[in-house]
């Protein structure tokens, strides 16, 4: 599993990547547990720019610091999106409500490797793993032990605390505070491009760069200046996220019904 989650962590650095000018690194709206990542493909989509042009006079890095100021100032958003999995080769799919305190509703996959939903509230995770999922995470060990797993674990929620070391990357990646703690300023090198909407919001485009790779923003153009979108075009590492859903509820509930306790098994 801590193949997995440290993958979904790398979705921040990627996520701030067009903010913070970190890229030489190189490394109904609500979600609930259980909701699909592979439907975020319909959303964030562009469509014709709209005819008044926003942020008059302001160059895009200037555009680029008021987006950062407000989307590291949001106390939640959802994430949805598809990026690379550099050590897999594979494409990781997430779909997550978080918050900065710590709560978090969502779903993780990767393409043919299954998926998880995730839920965090309180000082506790819950998790619940589809067969595919527990599969691919277990390559490797014996068949039977495989097997056994898949038949206690798959399609049934578990727990673990929150503080313990094997939900400690996950923990981290609820909260919202801790997912932009590296964002530093807005990327003074953006340039601006044309005007478009985002799920019916108007939006201005950014456009950055790092060597060869390029990158491409979506900051609301009404309202606050929330990061709407982002899109990789590097060859290395392309994705796209979108932002929605700021300062929202996260839909954290807790299981119904039985939950196995993973501490409890070890």
């Amino acid at each position: 599993m801590r193949r997995t989650t440290l993958a979904a962590l790398c979705l921040a650095a990627v996520a701030t990547a067009g903010l913070t000018g970190c890229g030489d690194d190189k490394n109904d709206s609500s979600t609930s547990p259980g909701s699909a990542a592979r439907n975020t493909a319909k959303e964030g989509k562009p469509t014709p720019a709209p005819e008044k042009e926003p942020f008059a006079g302001l160059t895009g890095g200037e555009i680029a610091d008021q987006a950062f100021e407000a989307t590291t100032g949001a106390s939640s958003l959802r994430m949805t999106g598809d990026v690379p999995d550099g050590p897999s080769g594979g494409t990781i799919r997430i779909d997550m409500a978080l918050n900065k305190r710590g709560e978090c509703a969502g779903t993780v996959g990767m393409d043919g490797m299954g998926e998880a939903d995730l839920v965090r509230t309180g000082d506790t995770v819950y998790m619940k793993y589809d067969a595919e999922f527990l599969r691919s995470q277990s390559e490797g060990e014996p068949k039977e032990s495989v097997d056994a797993a898949v038949a206690l674990l798959a399609g049934k929620w578990t727990r673990m605390s929150a503080e313990g070391s094997d939900a400690e990357d996950l923990a981290g990646f609820c909260d919202l505070g801790e997912v932009f703690a590296g964002a530093r300023s807005g990327d003074a090198d953006a340039t601006r491009g044309k005007t478009t909407t985002v799920d019916g919001t108007p939006a201005i485009t950014l456009n950055s760069k790092d060597g060869d790779d390029r990158y491409t923003l979506y900051v609301a153009a009404e309202g606050k200046p929330y990061l709407l979108r982002f899109d990789s075009t590097s060859a290395a590492e392309p994705g796209s996220l979108s932002f929605t859903d700021y300062d929202k509820p996260v839909p954290v509930r807790k299981p119904a019904g039985d939950v196995l306790d993973l501490d409890a098994l070890g």
